[in-house]
């Protein structure tokens, strides 16, 4: 299991926490405050797309050797209901892998009840 309980570079930036992978599955959290809202007072769509990405390449780079990079090439975000102040958790899971491409599915929730869906595909750059 990988931990990142030192988060640095954008996710430290954006404030994600808690970023754990294992076995092509990642978990993320971020504490969303007035800075991550729209002019709506809803978490920014943005916001929660970086998240799903973050996470479902946390959960392919689970899933590879350790210099393998993984690449987003596709992402789809279905968003189901606005986000608000406050926790955020995210979860991804690798669907299915090739030699090189890499299908992965992520969800967000806040309070249990889900906020977005996405699916990506990742080219896995191996050095």
């Amino acid at each position: 299991m990988v931990t990142d309980s030192n988060t640095a570079g954008f996710a430290a930036v954006l404030g994600v926490r808690d970023r754990a992978a294992q076995d092509g599955t990642a978990r993320l959290r971020l504490d969303a405050t007035e800075d991550h809202l729209n002019e709506a007072g809803t978490v920014h769509g943005g916001v929660l797309a970086t998240l799903l990405d973050m996470a479902m390449g946390q959960a392919v780079r689970s899933s590879t050797g350790e210099s393998d990079v993984p690449a987003t090439s596709q992402l789809t975000v279905t968003y189901l209901r606005p986000g608000k102040p406050g926790t955020v958790e995210v979860s991804a899971r690798v669907s299915k892998q090739g030699e090189n491409l890499t299908v992965c599915e992520a969800d967000v929730e806040q309070d249990g009840r889900p906020l977005a869906h996405a699916l990506a595909t990742f080219a896995v750059l191996h050095r």
